[in-house]
């Protein structure tokens, strides 16, 4: 990461980086990249395990709820896309010139700041989701690394033969630390566009596959995927899964950085006022938004596809997957249709998707997170040495935070749950500061189609009326949960 991003500091916007943008579709599409790391991000615990979740107890009634989730956030992503390459600031950035300030640091930065705690509990449950993942996998080296670590620490052995899972758990933080921390833009993209295309392609064809099995998916079992319901028992939870499947709020905060690593605003320049200016900063954003469509595609199918297999398999077998058994659960989607001989392939599928969402998370929070340290006056701004010495400190915390979250709460599936609340909680509010950015901050030359503002608003309404409904709601249950209110 030292040599990608100390060569030149991503938040500059020099003259001589200015380019034109691509001509034709084909070269357009050679320079999209932040969202297949987005859909790097978003593929993960919602997906696997919260949609996975909804379909094992609802069966296909809230297929119209995923589709929807997915494709409406979208224009508030493509929105933020567009501020952040003409203005060429971050998300924080942005949000701290946010009107009603009060504070030297927005209050805006500081709620990110708890709802970035909440949300590393999520990559916790990915972590001890990984740990569950190898120690299925690799049962008797499991056996014999705790055999050998209790000879070494008998105090351990309560603790590792109760939670095996552990020994992967901490290898898992380890990894993503490495990764992450020698890993700049480049190879980030490059590794993660890799996974994402082959976990789409294989969960697609799981689901294909299923027409020749004793799980076939009807034209009716879809049709009644569209009839609109909402089922009592399942509300709360499918308004969660509308607040993490798709872009959530952390992905949103993310995808300004990811524009900016790539390039997109130093290609356009700073604002001039010229013909010129407004020429390249259209075309850029053109870009912007296809590279925001295709990872729509991407991850669409990756989510209505974890949701299929959960309705079609899970649900008619009463299978729930949660707690410590959440991964041999999730496991039975494909070892009931395909036989046990793919339990080792869909663990090797389900460790990627977690490990992957885990270092992207990482990677993106720890970007974030040397912004709020700048922007709280803890470290001198415009110095991009020093951003990135933040940058990697940050990348070993938050593997390490993640892992003991984990440690202490060790049920993936609730630590989801929790990040669930906190960015349903945060959407509204990051919507909001959208739609502001779009009528009062950007330039009016790069406005969008009416049509466009038209989905912008559908978008943030859906996004209001869910979290007034879902997050009173969760509170309530969570001050019961710790025994606050009864």
């Amino acid at each position: 990461m030292s040599e990608e991003l100390v060569a030149y500091d991503p938040y500059a916007l020099p003259p001589e980086e200015v380019q034109e943008p691509p001509a034709s579709l084909g070269a357009a599409l050679l320079k999209i990249g932040p969202g297949i790391i987005l859909a790097g991000t978003i593929v993960g615990s919602g997906e696997l395990i919260l949609t996975t979740a909804l379909g094992a107890q609802n069966g296909f009634v809230f297929l119209w709820l995923i589709l929807f989730s997915c494709v409406i956030k979208v224009f508030v992503q493509v929105e933020l896309g567009r501020y952040a390459i003409s203005s060429g600031k971050p998300t924080l950035g942005a949000l701290n010139e946010l009107p009603f300030k009060g504070f030297s640091t927005h209050w805006m930065v500081w709620w990110w700041f708890g709802m970035m705690l909440c949300t590393v509990m999520q990559l916790g449950g990915m972590t001890g989701g990984v740990g569950q993942v190898l120690q299925l996998t690799f049962p008797g080296f499991t056996e014999h690394v705790t055999t050998t670590i209790i000879a070494a620490l008998p105090a351990a052995e309560g603790l590792l033969r109760a939670r095996p899972e552990i020994l992967w758990a901490t290898l898992t933080c380890g990894t993503a630390m490495l990764l992450i921390y020698h890993g700049g833009y480049r190879r980030i993209e490059w590794l993660t566009t890799v996974i994402v295309v082959s976990v789409t392609l294989i969960t697609m064809l799981a689901v294909i596959a299923l027409a020749w099995t004793d799980y076939p998916i009807r034209p009716g079992d879809l049709r009644k995927g569209f009839e609109f319901q909402i089922p009592q028992t399942g509300m709360m939870t499918a308004f969660a899964v509308f607040g993490i499947t798709g872009v959530g709020a952390t992905e949103l905060f993310y995808y300004p950085y990811w524009c900016l690593e790539k390039g997109y605003a130093r290609y356009v320049g700073r604002f001039d006022g010229t013909p010129a200016w407004e020429a390249r900063a259209k075309g850029w954003i053109q870009v912007m938004q296809l590279d925001a469509w295709v990872s729509m595609v991407v991850f669409t199918i990756s989510t209505v596809a974890f949701y299929l297999l959960g309705a079609a398999v899970l649900h008619p077998q009463g299978l729930h997957p949660k707690g410590t058994a959440l991964i041999d659960t999730l496991s039975k989607m494909y070892v009931g249709p395909f036989g046990e001989w793919t339990r080792i392939l869909f663990l090797i599928g389900a460790g990627a998707v977690l490990f992957k969402t885990l270092y992207l998370a990482c990677a993106a929070n720890s970007r974030l997170a040397a912004d709020f340290v700048i922007l709280t006056g803890a470290a001198p701004s415009g110095i991009a040495a020093v951003r990135v010495r933040i940058i990697r400190n940050f990348c070993l915390f938050f593997p390490v935070l993640a892992l003991t979250f984990y440690l202490l709460l060790h049920d993936p599936q609730l630590m989801v749950k929790i990040g669930g609340i906190a960015q349903a909680a945060t959407l509204p509010m990051i919507a909001a500061a959208t739609v502001y950015f779009r009528y009062w901050k950007v330039n009016r030359a790069l406005t969008p189609w009416i049509s466009t503002d038209i989905l912008l608003w559908i978008a943030v309404a859906a996004i209001l009326v869910v979290a007034a409904i879902v997050v009173p709601v969760q509170i309530g249950e969570f001050l019961k949960l710790a025994g606050i209110w009864k």
